[in-house]
């Protein structure tokens, strides 16, 4: 299964580094997109996601939210369902 998990983020973005923790914590592998100084990847972040902050992220190329959505999947045991349909 290639890049189950792909999350937008920038360098300084706090909600972006707890995202990633999280995802290290579960042991998911995820393809990590930096858009701090790339337009293309902050415009193919906002196409695909219709969003405009980070992190975002998509589980099987649909877009699932940010940090707090991730969480909320998490913690209502959503997340490891998506992550093995």
């Amino acid at each position: 299964m290639k890049d189950p998990v792909i999350i937008y983020t920038t360098k300084t973005c706090p909600y972006c580094i707890r995202a990633k923790q999280l995802l290290n914590h579960k042991g998911i592998p995820f393809k990590e997109i930096d858009i701090s100084d790339d337009q293309e990847r902050e415009e193919e972040m906002t196409r695909l996601t219709g969003r405009k902050t980070v992190p975002q992220i998509l589980i099987h190329g649909k877009p699932v939210g940010g940090c707090d959505d991730l969480h909320d999947l998490d913690r209502c045991g959503e997340l490891d369902r998506l992550l093995h349909t």
